[in-house]
C-alpha cells in the first residue's frame, strides 16, 4: 500500500498515481467534499468483486458513481426536470441523485436500473474523474455497517490487515464535517431523501 500526502506540489503525481492504480483495477482510497471514499473502475467487474470483499458489502447493494461534471453525467443517467434543478444548484457538492442509468452503466452498480451519481465540490476527486477519463465508485471508506472516519488513521484502522488490500492511499488531511453526502431518489417524479447528509433538507428545498 502506497500513501501520498495531498499537497500542491504533489496534487499531478497523485492524480496520475491514481489513475493508473484504477486503471489496472486497483483501488484507491481517496478524499472528496464531504467522507473519504473508496474507488474502483466502475467498469471493471473484478475491481468491483474486490471493493465488495473489502468492505463486507453485499452483492445487491447498488454502489454510486463520480463523475468529473453534471453534464458528463449525461452519458450515464436519465434526468428528470426536477433532478435537473437540484443538480444546476447543488452539484459539485454533497448530493447524490438516484436515477435511472443508462445502457453505459455496468449492471454490478445499479439496483432495479437506477444507479447514485455525484459530482463532488472537491479539487482532487473531480480531476481524478477527468484524467481517468470514466466514472469510478463513491462508496465511502468503511466496513459496511460502521461509521467512515474523518481522517486517514481512523480508516486504516478500522480495515486491520485488510488495508493491504488498498492499492493507494490519498491523504489530504481530517474532512471536517464528519457526514456523507444527502442522498435523492425520485418516486413518481417527485423527490425524497434516502439519506439526509451535509446537505440538509431545508437547503434542498423539501
Amino acid at each position: 500500500m502506497e500513501i501520498i500526502r495531498l499537497s500542491d506540489e504533489l496534487m499531478r503525481e497523485a492524480l496520475e498515481r491514481a489513475r493508473d492504480v484504477l486503471a489496472r483495477g486497483g483501488i484507491v482510497l481517496y478524499p472528496t467534499d464531504t467522507l473519504y471514499g473508496l474507488a474502483v473502475d466502475a467498469h471493471n467487474p473484478s475491481a468491483l468483486a474486490r471493493l465488495r470483499a473489502l468492505k463486507g458489502r453485499e452483492t445487491k447493494k447498488p454502489i454510486s458513481i463520480i463523475a468529473h461534471s453534471v453534464e458528463a453525467l449525461d452519458a450515464y443517467v436519465t434526468w428528470n426536470e426536477i433532478a435537473k434543478d437540484l443538480a444546476a444548484r447543488h452539484l459539485p457538492g454533497a448530493l447524490t441523485l438516484v436515477l435511472p442509468a443508462r445502457s453505459s452503466v455496468p449492471e454490478e452498480v445499479q439496483l432495479i436500473g437506477q444507479v447514485g451519481v455525484r459530482v463532488p465540490n472537491d479539487v482532487f476527486s473531480r480531476a481524478l474523474a477527468t484524467l481517468f477519463g470514466g466514472v469510478f465508485t463513491a462508496t465511502s471508506a468503511n466496513r459496511s455497517g460502521e461509521q467512515t472516519g474523518t481522517h486517514i488513521d481512523q480508516i486504516l484502522m478500522q480495515f486491520g490487515p485488510r488495508i493491504s488490500e488498498i492499492d493507494l492511499v490519498i491523504d489530504a488531511g481530517e474532512r471536517a464535517g464528519g457526514m456523507g453526502s444527502t442522498v435523492v431518489t425520485f418516486r413518481d417524479g417527485k423527490p425524497y431523501i434516502l439519506r439526509e447528509g451535509l446537505l440538509s433538507k431545508e437547503e434542498l428545498g423539501f
